[in-house]
């Protein structure tokens, strides 16, 4: 957001011009990548936003490096979307999955299983039982999010846990606050992600399906509204009063999956605020107040979450069982 001047304003608006042309450009992206597409959360700002606004919220019950590192987090919100040039073609192609979740495509399956891999299990048992468009059940394309999700969030709990170790010890614990610092923006980027309804959906950047009320089909909707429309007209002090003190989370997975769940309910309502003009320009009251509160959205979850580490990470291991027989 505002931390970038001169050079790196330059960038940012190259960056932008980039972003605003994939996206008039999805259907022939499709076309070329075999139907994977091309997501982004919130633009630089959002996410900038998202992250700020949790780190000023860090309770003096956690460390006071990490309360210290707000400008680092900040910068780290959009650090995933920084991962897609195709000069580091492998890098690109593996995390793409990692921004979204078609729940429309797993309402068969839940309550979703914990495990990535048993998620992938069931998807191409699904694939292999489906008549017709059966790819549409491969896990690129329904989307990874909470995966990747609690995956880095089970890396943020383990750095807290070695610092705790490390104190104990009395030796020095900065490169370990550093990968706690990391790991904390990292996880912010796919949080906010979360909080973007279109992240949720098969209508991510066009209605799909029975369509009775007329919502926009074409390609636009998804960076007109998490781009050029919150870049230009909402930041961190907007929605920053409407987060509160973190919350600690029993099920990290399956309330994580709720807030997915209640994102994936306003796909809807985008669809009616951009249908009214209230993604253009300056656009509309309600447009804002709805953007304010998915942002504040996503800067709740990641606050909860950081706080759920740092709590659980002062929780005795579990003893590991007997490694399984070989097969």
């Amino acid at each position: 957001m505002r931390l970038m001047m001169g050079r790196a304003s330059t960038t940012l608006k190259a960056y932008l011009i980039f972003l605003n042309h994939s996206w008039r450009n999805e259907i022939s992206y499709r076309c070329l990548t075999g139907g994977k597409r091309l997501s982004f959360g919130w633009g630089n700002e959002g996410h900038t936003a998202v992250n700020s606004v949790a780190a000023r919220n860090i309770p003096p019950t956690m460390p006071r490096f990490l309360q210290r590192a707000s400008v680092d987090l900040a910068y780290l919100g959009p650090e995933p979307d920084r991962w897609r040039s195709p000069s580091e073609f492998a890098l690109k192609n593996a995390q793409e999955p990692d921004h979204f979740i078609d729940l429309e495509r797993v309402e068969w399956m839940k309550p979703l299983p914990a495990g990535r891999y048993e998620f992938y299990r069931k998807l191409y048992e699904k694939r292999a039982g489906t008549q017709g468009n059966a790819d549409d059940y491969l896990p690129e394309h329904v989307g990874l999010q909470p995966y990747i999700t609690m995956e880095v969030f089970g890396r943020l709990k383990a750095a807290f846990r070695e610092y705790r170790h490390f104190r104990e010890l009395r030796q020095p614990t900065v490169p370990v606050e550093r990968a706690i610092v990391f790991y904390a923006g990292w996880l912010g980027h796919y949080v906010g992600d979360g909080s973007q309804p279109l992240h949720t959906t098969v209508s991510y950047n066009g209605w799909v399906g029975p369509n009775p009320n007329h919502y926009s089909t074409e390609p636009g909707i998804h960076w007109r509204f998490e781009g050029p429309y919150v870049a230009a007209n909402i930041h961190a002090n907007d929605f920053a009063g409407m987060v509160h003190a973190p919350e600690h989370l029993a099920d990290p997975f399956h309330q994580y999956m709720d807030y997915l769940d209640d994102s994936h309910k306003l796909v809807e309502r985008v669809y009616e605020l951009d249908q009214a003009g209230g993604f253009k320009e300056k656009g509309s009251p309600e447009a804002r107040t709805f953007t304010e509160q998915r942002l504040a959205a996503g800067s709740q979850m990641l606050l909860n979450l950081w706080y759920t580490a740092w709590i659980d990470s002062a929780l005795s291991e579990p003893e590991h069982g007997k490694p399984a027989a070989p097969k």
